[in-house]
């Protein structure tokens, strides 16, 4: 296990959460900006919805099988580097993937582009867990979090705007997020120490203890706690990938909304998340009772997926999603980050935050392509919603069942 070491600099773990903030801005500026010109990409490529799914997930087949050995790397002490160069590595292409001429090409870059990602989220929360005061800690992986949700506005504002509104090429939007990209990248490999760094709070409770056999090994990243909360993971990333890859499409084609309005409706969800997240996050931080928390949440985020695609109403629509943002994966996952903290070994933070992200992102992988195989199949759209609020649900069943009462 690395040596912990104190820093004299007590703030240098809000620039740990400032730059793994701006980190996920344009992880997630890069996903979402797609969203909104898939019907053109579909048009420019003449593709049927499976071949439209198969973009989403062949990013995320790179993404997701990054993650373990990136992490790996994190927990001997590459965090800088891998966080920097894989921040420059998949800003590069990003722009280059909306250059591609050949539709083979565009998905061979999109593949690229996850593997850059995949450097991120293993060390970035193995760092920020680590450095983050305790007392603190929940609010501030919420924080880290929400710039998922602000990623997610800008990516598709800027992809609406540039191309929906202003009819300029498909490729604009890839070239601004990207350029951003690079800088985020350049400013990691100079403000981050790339050793690991720990709070004084945390150093002395680190030190106190002996690092167990056990931790050594690959069962200590499976325990009954950890599956549940894996499943929990994959069930909530299920929802919420069918949620930012197929509402642009949904409001477009089955609920006729045109132009800006799309990015403004589909932007609802991030912007109610940042609030709540923050929110709960701190009731967690004060209660630390998680799983009563999480079963209260999650029913109700399954029910708003459901009532925002049955009805007809504009105005249901609206509150669905605005519940949703308010219970949805964004809100909750700072909680389930929470969770592998307290149950992850020390020496393997990071490979632990990597393997859970590993389980989560299959349900990336998967649900672009399923939801695309239910609309060939069913020729609706709403399908596809009904499966994602049954995984939610079965989810938090398990991650009930995992969790005692008495421990969260």
């Amino acid at each position: 296990m690395k040596q912990a070491l104190k820093i004299s600099d007590k703030r240098y773990w809000l620039k740990i959460v400032a730059l793994n903030f701006f980190g996920w801005v344009f992880i997630y500026a890069d996903r979402t900006v797609l969203n909104p010109i898939m019907p053109e990409i579909q048009k420019v490529f003449g593709l049927s919805n499976v071949a439209l799914g198969m973009i989403s997930s062949v990013f995320f087949l790179t993404y997701t099988v990054s993650q373990i050995p990136f992490a790996r790397l994190a927990d001997r002490g590459h965090e800088k580097w891998l966080i920097g160069l894989g921040c420059v590595f998949f800003g590069g292409m990003t722009i280059v993937s909306g250059l591609a001429t050949s539709f083979g090409w565009f998905l061979v870059l999109r593949a690229l582009v996850g593997l850059g990602e995949g450097t991120f989220y293993g060390a970035s929360f193995g760092l920020s867990s680590q450095n983050i005061p305790s007392k603190y800690l929940t609010v501030g992986l919420a924080f880290i979090n929400s710039g998922q949700a602000i990623g997610q506005i800008t990516g598709t504002i800027i992809s609406s705007y540039v191309v929906l509104q202003h009819h300029m090429h498909w490729s604009i939007p890839f070239i601004i997020v990207g350029m951003p990209t690079i800088i985020v990248g350049i400013l990691y490999i100079t403000v981050i120490h790339h050793t690991h760094r720990l709070s004084e709070e945390q150093v002395s409770t680190s030190q106190a203890k002996a690092v167990d056999k056990k931790a050594q090994t690959i069962d200590v990243l499976f325990t009954r706690q950890l599956l549940g909360t894996y499943f929990m993971l994959f069930a909530s990333i299920y929802g919420q990938i069918t949620m930012l890859t197929w509402l642009p499409l949904f409001l477009t084609n089955y609920r006729h909304v045109s132009g800006s309005n799309v990015a403004w409706i589909a932007s609802i969800v991030p912007f109610i998340a940042v609030p709540s997240a923050l929110i709960f996050a701190r009731v967690n931080d004060k209660i630390t009772n998680t799983r009563r928390l999480l079963l209260i949440l999650v029913p109700i985020s399954s029910l708003s997926l459901v009532m925002g695609v049955i009805s007809h109403s504009h105005v249901v629509l609206v509150l669905s999603l605005i519940v949703y943002g308010m219970t949805g994966k964004m809100t909750i996952d700072p909680m389930l980050l929470y969770t592998v903290k307290k149950h992850a070994p020390n020496n393997q933070l990071a490979t632990t935050f990597g393997v859970y992200n590993f389980f989560g992102m299959i349900a990336s992988i998967l649900a672009p392509t399923i939801m695309g195989f239910l609309m060939d199949l069913t020729g609706s759209m709403v399908i596809g919603f009904y499966f994602s609020a049954i995984l939610l649900l079965i989810g938090i069943a398990m991650l009930s069942l995992t969790m005692p009462k008495t421990e969260m």
